[in-house]
C-alpha cells in the first residue's frame, strides 16, 4: 500500500513536469500582479498618512488637472519645467489667488516626494500670483439677529452654532450626540483642523432648541433601531472592534441626512451626516431675505464670533483655543476689524460735529 501510493505520487511530478515543460502551467508570481493606477497610489499614500478626505480630493483634482494640461504625459516623465510652466499657466491664464496656486504646487510636491519618490528642487521660472492679505467678512450683532430670524429648525439650530460657538462649517454637520456636553455647557469638537480636537462653549440661545431638536432625533433612531438601521459609520475602523457601536445613540450625527445610503462593499444602509450644501444654500437665502449686503458665508459666522469676542474685552489667547488657531497670528487678523481700531482711536472728523 505504501509503496503504491509512492509510485502514484512519483507519476502526478512526472505529470506536473511536462505539462510545465509544453507550458500548460503558469504559476503567478506576485511581481506579475498588475500595478495600482497612478491616481489610485495618490489615494493610498494620503490614506496611509491619515490625510482629510477634503486634502485627498484636493490633491487628486491638482494632479489630474497637471496631467491633462501636459496632454495626458505620465508625471513620471516630467519634472521641474513641467510643473514650473503649469503652475504660471494657472497665476497668468487661470488668474488664480496665491493661495489656490500654492494648494496645486502642494499637491505635485506629494506626487513627487511621496508617490513617485523623485526629488523636485527649485521650480524655476514661476508666475507667483501674489497673495495679498483680505480682511475677512464681519456681520454686526444686528445683521446676525436679522439672519437667524429668516432661518427655522435645524438650519437655525446649525447658524447660531456657527456663530455662538465659532465652528467651521464641517466641525458642525459631523457634531455627534455624545460631543456635546449639556451640563458643562461645552462642545467637544473632534478632528477638526489639523485633525486636532478642542472645547467650545454651548450657547445658551441654543440649548433649549438643541435639546428639543436631540428628542426628536431619538425618537427616530429608536424607530429605526427596531428596524434593524440606526447605523453611521465610525471613525478609525471602530465598527470593527465594536460591531454594534454604530447603532448606539452616542455615535449619531446631531444632524443627520433624511436619507439612507447603501455601503458598496458590506450591502448595509447607513445614514450620514446632512450635506454641507444645506446649510450653504440655507445661510445664502437668509443673508439675501435679510437685506445683507456683505457677501457673507458660512464662515462669516465663524469671522463675526471672534470679532464680537474680542469686541467684549475677551483675552485673544482665550479666542484663539475656542476657533482651534494653532498659532496666535492667524487670531490676530480679528484685532483689524474692530470699531476702535484696537487704540479707541476717535476721527478727526467727528470733533467738527462738536464744533
Amino acid at each position: 500500500m505504501e509503496n503504491s501510493n509512492v509510485r502514484r505520487l512519483a507519476d502526478y511530478g512526472l505529470r506536473a513536469a511536462s505539462q510545465a515543460s509544453q507550458g500548460a502551467v503558469q504559476i503567478s508570481s506576485p511581481s506579475s500582479a498588475p500595478k495600482p493606477r497612478l491616481l489610485d497610489q495618490v489615494r493610498d499614500a494620503i490614506r496611509t498618512r491619515h490625510y482629510s478626505p477634503r486634502t485627498e480630493e484636493t490633491y487628486v483634482h491638482w494632479i489630474k488637472r497637471f496631467i491633462f494640461f501636459h496632454n495626458k504625459r505620465h508625471p513620471a516623465e516630467m519634472a521641474e519645467p513641467e510643473i514650473a510652466r503649469f503652475l504660471s499657466n494657472l497665476a497668468s491664464e487661470a488668474r488664480v489667488s496665491g493661495s489656490t496656486q500654492n494648494q496645486a504646487l502642494n499637491a505635485l510636491l506629494f506626487l513627487y516626494h511621496q508617490v513617485l519618490g523623485k526629488e523636485i528642487g527649485y521650480v524655476n521660472g514661476v508666475v507667483r500670483a501674489k497673495k495679498a492679505p483680505r480682511l475677512p467678512v464681519v456681520l454686526t450683532r444686528g445683521e446676525i439677529q436679522a439672519l437667524l430670524s429668516y432661518r427655522n429648525g435645524s438650519e437655525k439650530i446649525m447658524a447660531t452654532l456657527l456663530y455662538g460657538a465659532g465652528l467651521r462649517l464641517m466641525e458642525c454637520c459631523r457634531l455627534r450626540v455624545k460631543d456635546i456636553d449639556f451640563s458643562q455647557n461645552q462642545i467637544v469638537v473632534r478632528a477638526g483642523k489639523g485633525d486636532k480636537d478642542r472645547y467650545t462653549m454651548l450657547p445658551a440661545a441654543v440649548k433649549e432648541l438643541l435639546i428639543k431638536h436631540l428628542d426628536d432625533g431619538k425618537r427616530r433612531h429608536q424607530y429605526d433601531v427596531e428596524k434593524n438601521l440606526g447605523r453611521v459609520v465610525l471613525p478609525n475602523a471602530l465598527d470593527r472592534k465594536y460591531p454594534n457601536a454604530g447603532q448606539e445613540w452616542g455615535w449619531q450625527w446631531v444632524f443627520p441626512a433624511t436619507r439612507y445610503y447603501v455601503d458598496r462593499v458590506t450591502g448595509r444602509q447607513y445614514r450620514h451626516h446632512l450635506h454641507e450644501s444645506v446649510l450653504q444654500k440655507a445661510v445664502r437665502e437668509a443673508v439675501r431675505n435679510a437685506g445683507i449686503a456683505k457677501p457673507a458665508t458660512c464662515h462669516s459666522m465663524r469671522h463675526s464670533f471672534a470679532t464680537h469676542l474680542l469686541e467684549d474685552g475677551h483675552d485673544i489667547r482665550t479666542v484663539q483655543e475656542l476657533l482651534g488657531h494653532r498659532d496666535v497670528s492667524t487670531t490676530m487678523v480679528y484685532t483689524h476689524v474692530l470699531n476702535r481700531g484696537g487704540r479707541g482711536v476717535q476721527s478727526p472728523a467727528d470733533r467738527l460735529l462738536k464744533l
